[in-house]
């Protein structure tokens, strides 16, 4: 029997390392990149309440209707295995804590998105197994399917197609998302009238085993293109340098940088320094996959158990 209530977490990721590889049949780039967990999230409550599917958030500025990523994944999943096909879901409420800022490049849609459908297989009781959970995550958003992993991962294709990686050593992170955000439209199109790249990179990547010298390896080939368009990205990602970053990028199409520090003590005084109005400074961490697993293992044991039985 499904909660009456219950929460998910839905984690922030960065873009460790992001490789454009060209341009696919469909119009999307072929993507390598290297996702990463972190522990800053936001938090999804679903609650059983008679009527029609709501989304109630913390954040006036999100939308709570169809152009919700939450609502989306509600409205899809309904459709494809929910118990009246064709109809609008149902009798379920989402309560969105936001936490993760909008249009940086952390993911905070796509987590939510994932966990929705986790939390929503949960509370339909549907009898659907997390394949088929994966190849709507797929459907809804390219980078949705790692949202269902977490960790250190690599992504292929339209970043869709995940591999788990060794987890990167817990690691601080502060991330700085200046007063402007950038749609992900906006920051491959600028992508798209830079000059050619000559060289294609293909086949699979893992992070070298040493730490930090693996970073000296990483970039995020969006990062140039939206940085010519925001000038603050780079006196971001160099003030984080600054400070004793071993590395800073722009995360995924940004517009958040974020700096990896070995010591907390470092990230959380560069935290404080880069504190000013109009910017959203987080000083967190890497979270590993097991880390990840366990926080969502309760809704997953469920769908599991509903396969079995």
């Amino acid at each position: 029997m499904a909660p009456q209530s219950f929460s998910l977490p839905a984690f922030a990721k960065i873009n460790l390392d992001l490789r454009i590889l060209g341009v696919r049949a469909d119009g999307f780039h072929d993507l390598k990149t290297v996702f990463q967990s972190l522990a800053v999230h936001d938090v999804l409550t679903f609650t059983w309440r008679r009527g029609p599917f709501a989304i109630e958030c913390d954040d006036a500025r999100l939308p709570i209707d169809h152009r919700n990523l939450v609502w989306k994944a509600a409205s899809l999943l309904w459709r494809t295995v929910g118990k009246r096909r064709g109809d609008t879901p149902r009798n379920v409420v989402v309560g969105l804590r936001k936490r993760i800022p909008q249009q940086s490049g952390l993911g905070g849609g796509s987590a939510d998105a994932a966990m929705a459908l986790l939390g929503l297989v949960r509370m339909w009781e549907l009898d659907v197994d997390t394949p088929t959970i994966s190849r709507l995550a797929a459907v809804l958003g390219a980078d949705i399917p790692f949202f269902l992993v977490g960790g250190t991962a690599l992504g292929l294709g339209r970043g869709d197609d995940i591999y788990p990686l060794v987890d990167l050593p817990r690691t601080s992170v502060v991330i700085v998302r200046p007063q402007f955000g950038v749609s992900t439209v906006e920051a491959y199109g600028w992508y798209d009238t830079e000059p050619r790249r000559s060289a294609r990179e293909t086949g699979r990547t893992s992070l070298p085993g040493r730490w930090p010298e693996w970073a000296l390896n990483l970039r995020n080939d969006l990062e140039p293109a939206v940085s010519r368009h925001h000038p603050t990205i780079g006196r971001i990602k160099q003030a984080l340098l600054d400070a004793g970053a071993v590395y800073a990028a722009m995360s995924g199409s940004g517009s958040a940088v974020f700096g990896l520090f070995d010591r907390d003590e470092a990230a959380r005084r560069t935290a404080a320094d880069l504190s000013r109005p109009g910017w959203q400074v987080v000083c967190t961490r890497t979270l590993s996959r097991v880390e990840y697993s366990r926080r969502l293992r309760p809704v997953l044991a469920e769908i599991r158990r509903a396969r079995i039985s």
